[in-house]
């Protein structure tokens, strides 16, 4: 295609306005239109009653949805398309509505600052406002939620990952809420779980195991991955955490898991990596992210993390896919 000289710039206007699209979405789950459609579908006047809309523009707006294969049209009311009523509704473990309220408020307005990321190398989101983040309740909880949103889809993979009764215990080190460690504690009644995280992140995730009823087999562990010891366990897992730092820092987390994982256990690292033979627009977006919103992290490729495992010790390095567009390495501590 390169080279390619076509008749109109439609492909390229398309391109340079898909975040109407995007904003689309993201405003129906704002609204939480899916969700009240869930088991009552509506023509445009109740949805307008039903959300406390004012009206203009809704029929475009819902239309609009229509054409994005989001609603469908059946005898003048509004339904969800299949796959929005499986994720985009708030039920069930694979419902992703946490993410995409966190990206309305967390990372749609960032990426007006990608220009000046690129010219200064500076994220559009200092340190000090994930500071401020932790200390705001709300803020807090749409950050767990929109933790949570990204972790869903990849649970059930992740259960099936090992052979989880081979183990005793797992540690699930930025587990936040608790999520993975609680479905696979309820799924292998063998295993002892343990959450690593900020303290600020304790009491959600106390919430969190409450309403899983598992709040006396996962254990909260607060502490800094950079300042204090990991908890020993037979499997530790770095889920969405290495992406987030300095190539350093990354191989000194890999270090401290090695020290962590007892003899004959497993480290698991699952995050978007990087395919130079084959990039992915997906894990491009993703690293892109990274440099939005910390202040040296991005997406790596596998060859990196590899390295360091086996430096910090490690064998049996292989990988395996989660999904389209997330990878797990596997990790063998020697026995």
């Amino acid at each position: 295609m390169t080279g390619t000289v076509t008749a109109s710039p439609a492909r390229l206007l398309r391109l340079g306005n898909a975040f109407c699209e995007s904003q689309a979405l993201l405003t129906a789950v704002e609204l939480d239109l899916f969700r009240t459609l869930r088991d009552s579908p509506a023509t445009g006047g109740e949805i307008r009653d039903r959300l406390g809309l004012h009206g203009r523009g809704l029929d475009d707006f819902l239309n609009l949805l229509v054409a994005l294969d989001l609603l469908y049209v059946e005898d003048g009311r509004y339904h969800n398309a299949d796959d929005v009523d499986r994720f985009l509704t708030g039920r069930g473990p694979e419902d992703v509505t946490g993410f995409l309220r966190g990206a309305k408020a967390n990372l749609y307005p960032v990426w007006n600052g990608l220009t000046e990321t690129l010219r200064t190398g500076r994220p559009r989101t200092p340190a000090e406002d994930f500071a401020g983040m932790l200390a705001d309740p709300a803020g807090l909880r749409r950050y767990a939620h929109m933790m949570d949103g990204v972790l869903r889809p990849l649970i059930p993979r992740l259960l099936d990952a090992i052979d989880w009764s081979a183990y005793g215990s797992v540690l699930d080190v930025g587990g936040c809420r608790g999520s993975l460690v609680g479905q696979l504690v309820l799924a292998h009644p063998n295993l002892a779980g343990h959450v690593f995280d900020l303290p600020q992140l304790g009491p959600v995730f106390a919430e969190h195991m409450a309403e899983l009823g598992t709040a006396d087999r996962v254990r909260f562990h607060a502490g800094n991955f950079f300042a204090d010891p990991l908890p020993p366990a037979d499997v530790v897992v770095f889920g969405h955490i290495l992406h987030n730092w300095r190539p350093w820092q990354r191989e000194e987390l890999v270090w401290a898991a090695y020290r962590a994982v007892r003899p004959g256990g497993v480290l698991l690292v699952h995050d978007r990596m990087l395919d130079e033979h084959a990039p992915r627009v997906d894990n491009l977006v993703a690293s892109l992210i990274m440099a939005l919103v910390t202040e040296e992290g991005s997406e790596y490729p596998v060859g990196e993390l590899a390295s360091y495992a086996k430096a910090a010790g490690f064998t049996s390095i292989r990988q395996q896919p989660l999904d389209d567009n997330e990878t797990l390495v596997i990790c063998h501590h020697p026995a």
